[in-house]
């Protein structure tokens, strides 16, 4: 089983290669590197992963119209590794501090071909090389079931990308992939799993998706929607999101029209997910019929807690915990200081303060004792919640 590179090209300009193709694909791997929605608010919404990327290949046999690997591009720097060389490279990062690896491929010749391959540096990786910490490998889309399983005994973690917020995208945007081909090994993986928990066979434990934001000009309850049913179908671990930039024409794809998503609507998509995660809200809540996009100055818990005045102002001293989670500038780690704290007495806005939540935000929808020191007027609110903008830099705590 031997692949030969193009042309020459070393170990570290593979690794730079890498790194230029994994940046379409921002996205963090592990969960103590996404931000927690707290008071003191998410320094960064949408980080580069702290788990590398490892590429088999960058010349792909498919055309996505929105793929830096996509075959039509002919100025681009190609590469190939064998199973073996790529375990290297990869050891080589883990030995350099890396945490884990993402082993991933384009698609060489046919998608189970290129699954084979991606197994097999897996298998090099645990067996020949005895690595033992965190392995996170691509699915290629239509991947035979029995490839899957193989993959599974390997790997801590696996994933396929839905890339698209509807089926019809595919025939848009990526004409070698269709929604059966995703979903069919998305499926497949969630069956595994259950499986594997069940009998005790090894396998991995959790599955990923990453989604494209703005590919088909879909609002953000159409995206959140379809996160919320991956969720619930699927029981997925990680929903991440990508945005769509269509800025050069790709051949086969004449009709579609240029387009780039902001870098604002990602951050507040990934706030929305982590409400869905983390704080108790369902898609509808997040973004209504009559509100479907999410606002780029206003956070979508604040977002929501201004449509929401019958809800406000919620009592911290006798509040539970799920009503505490709706209060804007209140994260989970600041509800749980405060439903440790008021167990030894009663909390006032000096308490809170101390415990370091923002009254500076939650102030408007909170008492402490009947004591009210916000604001009922809701452009005085909105504006407090909007105040330190410039730009597009935007007020991230949730």
């Amino acid at each position: 089983m031997l692949l030969l590179a193009k042309k020459s090209v070393s170990p570290d300009e593979k690794v730079l290669l890498m790194r230029q193709d994994a940046r379409h694909e921002i996205a963090t791997d592990s969960e103590q590197n996404m931000p927690d929605c707290c008071a003191s608010g998410m320094s960064e919404v949408v980080s580069t992963s702290s788990v590398p990327k490892v590429f088999l290949s960058n010349d792909c046999a498919f055309n996505c119209a929105y793929c830096c690997c996509r075959r039509s591009i002919e100025e681009k720097v190609r590469y190939r590794s064998t199973p073996r060389e790529l375990a290297e490279l990869a050891h080589a990062q883990v030995q350099k501090g890396s945490p884990g690896i993402f082993i991933t491929s384009a698609v060489i010749q046919t998608p189970d071909y290129t699954e084979e391959l991606i197994i097999e540096t897996l298998r090099i990786l645990r067996q020949d090389m005895c690595y033992r910490g965190y392995l996170h490998a691509k699915v290629m889309p239509g991947t035979d079931p029995l490839l899957i399983q193989k993959a599974g005994q390997y790997a801590n973690r696996l994933s396929v990308n839905i890339e698209v917020p509807k089926s019809e995208g595919y025939a848009l945007l990526a004409k070698n992939k269709n929604k059966a081909n995703i979903l069919g090994p998305m499926e497949d993986i969630c069956a595994q799993i259950r499986a594997a928990k069940y009998d005790g066979r090894p396998f991995a434990t959790s599955q990923t998706t990453q989604m494209m934001a703005g590919s088909m000009g879909e609002d953000d309850r159409t995206i959140l929607r379809l996160s919320s049913a991956l969720y619930q179908k699927y029981g997925l671990s990680r929903v991440y999101y990508s945005a769509f930039h269509y800025q050069h024409r790709a051949r086969g794809y004449d009709d579609l029209p240029l387009r780039q998503t902001p870098a604002w609507r990602l951050q507040r998509l990934y706030q929305a997910d982590r409400l869905m995660q983390l704080y108790g809200f369902s898609a509808d809540e997040i973004t209504p019929a009559q509100d479907a996009y999410l606002e780029q100055y206003v956070d979508p818990k604040a977002s929501w807690a201004l449509r929401n005045p019958q809800c406000f102002p919620v009592e911290v001293n006798s509040a539970d915990r799920e009503t505490l989670l709706r209060v804007p500038g209140i994260g989970t780690v600041g509800v749980e200081r405060i439903l440790a704290a008021r167990r030894q007495g009663a909390l006032s806005f000096d308490s809170l303060k101390k415990m370091g939540i923002s009254l500076k935000r939650s102030k408007h929808f909170i008492t402490c004792g009947g004591k009210f020191s916000g604001s009922h007027a809701g452009y005085v609110v909105r504006r407090a919640l909007t105040a330190g903008f410039v730009g597009e830099q935007l007020a991230l705590a949730i």
